[in-house]
């Protein structure tokens, strides 16, 4: 079968840091699903692993967390999936990635693919839609408020709503946040996004307000009238916001971050009693906790939102077929930070590119 890998970590303006390669076709078994890829999305965990995670001694390395296809082949405990199921997955770290024809996934992690979207489309929001989910209801437990009551003034729905600050909010997770910070609760969401095209993307997607994280974002805040906020999203740079998000949060509030800061004070949130929280979906494949199938039923109700026409892909590039020529360029747009919503890619080519 066709795939993408890497045998060593080199910078993605290298031809052979994402290269065409020919491998054996996996065999299921267990509670493992062998999917047939038709797309792909790309994320920054990708290059963060080709950067850094050696291949196997004379071995190609297969990465890619984000994946929708159809199930081919069914391991002998399978229970949730049958041949020709449509499903759409993010995967396991620890095993061979997406950027292949066909992958092996454990069915606990895999949801029924929106009927409503094509492969593309369904692609781009597994990893993020997890990542914003458990952040949200699990890690900051954001109340879920579904419907809101049409009655009360605007000022009154304001000063009832919780207020959750997302920085980096126009990136894949904070797309699909900022849709269910919409969909689900009542919150008051300010998304902080810098270029004029990100600062578009989030007021579709229903964002309140946009502040420039490129100021203090105290100062911005203040300037849409709040001076502090119930929860901090941290997406990107939380060391270099970090003062800051300290200042903005209340006491007693709650700090959510997914990225990897080499050092963070956490001293400093003791005088307002601020709680850290960090979130990284792929723990529970990890660790293959009892609760593993979770991310499955999240999956499958997600699709359900998406069906209703409550939610919608954060598809924003597509950059065709999958080939390592066009995956390096995604990797490349990911490290230049060129992107805003989800960067996809669709089908197998006859020949590579």
């Amino acid at each position: 079968m066709k795939a993408i890998g890497y045998q060593h970590n080199l910078p993605i303006s290298n031809e052979l840091a994402l290269q065409d390669i020919t491998i054996d076709k996996p065999v299921a078994s267990g509670r493992d699903i062998l999917v047939e890829i038709k797309a792909i999305s790309v994320n920054p965990v990708d290059y963060k692993i080709r950067e850094s995670r050696p291949a196997a001694e004379s071995e190609f390395a297969i990465i890619g967390w984000d994946a929708a296809g159809v199930v081919t082949a069914v391991g002998d405990e399978v229970s949730l999936f049958s041949v020709g199921d449509h499903v759409y997955y993010t995967g396991d770290l620890t095993r061979s990635g997406s950027n292949a024809e066909y992958q092996l996934v454990d069915e606990r992690i895999v949801g029924r693919m929106p009927e409503s979207l094509s492969f593309s489309e369904a692609a781009a929001l597994p990893l993020t839609t997890i990542t914003a989910w458990e952040m949200l209801f699990d890690r900051l437990q954001v109340p879920v408020t579904l419907s809101q009551d049409s009655d009360e003034s605007s000022a009154q729905q304001t000063e009832n709503r919780p207020t959750v600050l997302v920085v980096g909010a126009a990136g894949g997770v904070g797309s699909i946040m900022t849709q269910l910070l919409k969909t689900r609760t009542n919150a008051l969401i300010i998304g902080t996004a810098s270029r004029s095209e990100s600062v578009k993307w989030l007021k579709t997607l229903g964002a309140d307000h946009v502040i420039n994280h490129r100021n203090p974002l105290s100062d911005e805040l203040n300037k849409i009238g709040i001076t502090e906020v119930d929860y901090v999203v941290s997406l990107n740079n939380t060391e270099e916001h970090f003062d800051e998000i300290i200042k903005c949060l209340k006491p007693r509030g709650k700090l959510g971050l997914i990225d990897d800061p080499n050092t963070l004070n956490v001293n400093a949130l003791k005088l307002k009693s601020i709680s850290l929280h960090w979130e990284f979906m792929y723990t529970r494949s990890m660790f293959t906790t009892p609760d593993m199938i979770e991310q499955h039923h999240l999956l499958n109700e997600v699709a359900t939102l998406i069906d209703a026409d409550k939610l919608k892909t954060t598809v924003a590039h597509e950059l065709g077929t999958i080939t390592a020529k066009n995956v390096r360029r995604a990797h490349q747009m990911l490290e230049d930070r060129a992107a805003h919503g989800k960067i996809v890619l669709e089908g197998w080519p006859d020949t590579a590119e």
